[in-house]
């Protein structure tokens, strides 16, 4: 085995396919993961993209609840639930630990975190100071965008595993760019980022493994993703793509 790979703190799944009742029910119904037999992650970046509904978030998701982090998101000591719409993945899939155990870790998804801000909000009335972890003031009190990165750029510590759910969602290009310079600095701080994005900015990581869910996630160069193909062939032929779209 590769001194690497052992070192990393994720190195792959396992789908327990013999303890599933039925794949002709959701989420085991969906193509990525009933084709899903052994996922490997890179030491360092690993971008799971497909279209939506595609179940790349699902897949996601119950990496993360398998690991132990809670299912709306924050570190392993989170444990808040305002609603319970996770799936059932995660009791269906062995993780791979690599021989090291992360520092730090963060489960970040875009679609419930107002929940973990105002879960931070509530924390730090009982642990007063705890707001300072993520960026001095709370996180509702920035907009959408400036608190998730705060959340990035103040929480994030290095020697972690990091679990991202779109973060290009809050955030402008330019704040993109950031992240992904953020991203390789944590990175040499010993940190492996696994990461569901719909975004060519942040899937630009150099030396990453990047997984496009047809009907099997395939391993693919960022050049030939269908992110990347659009975004360039729009970018190339605005007037031409407006016209056939508004034709």
């Amino acid at each position: 085995m590769d001194i690497l790979e052992c070192n990393q703190y994720l190195r792959s799944i396992e789908l327990k396919r013999e303890h599933i009742k039925s794949l002709s029910e959701y989420p085991y119904r969906l193509p990525a993961i009933k084709n899903l037999s052994n996922l490997k992650f890179h030491p360092k970046v690993t971008y799971i993209i497909g279209e939506n509904g595609s179940g790349k978030s699902t897949i996601l998701e119950a990496i993360a609840v398998a690991y132990g982090f809670n299912p709306e998101g924050g570190t392993i000591n989170f444990n808040f639930s305002s609603m319970d719409t996770h799936s059932e993945l995660y009791n269906h899939i062995k993780l791979i630990k690599g021989v090291r155990k992360p520092k730090d870790g963060f489960f970040l998804r875009a679609e419930s975190f107002y929940n973990l801000a105002t879960n931070v909000d509530e924390l730090d009335r009982e642990v007063p100071g705890l707001v300072n972890f993520y960026g001095g003031k709370s996180l509702h009190k920035q907009s959408h965008g400036e608190s998730f990165f705060s959340v990035f750029i103040n929480r994030f510590g290095g020697d972690g595993l990091y679990i991202l759910d779109e973060p290009e969602a809050a955030l402008s290009p330019s704040r993109q760019l950031s992240m992904l310079a953020r991203i390789h600095e944590l990175v040499k701080q010993r940190s492996q980022f696994i990461i569901v994005t719909h975004s060519p900015i942040i899937m630009a990581y150099p030396d990453a493994t990047i997984y496009e869910i047809k009907d099997t996630l395939e391993l693919v160069k960022y050049e030939d993703t269908e992110h990347y193909q659009i975004m360039k062939n729009f970018i190339n032929n605005k007037d031409k793509m407006i016209n056939i779209l508004m034709g």
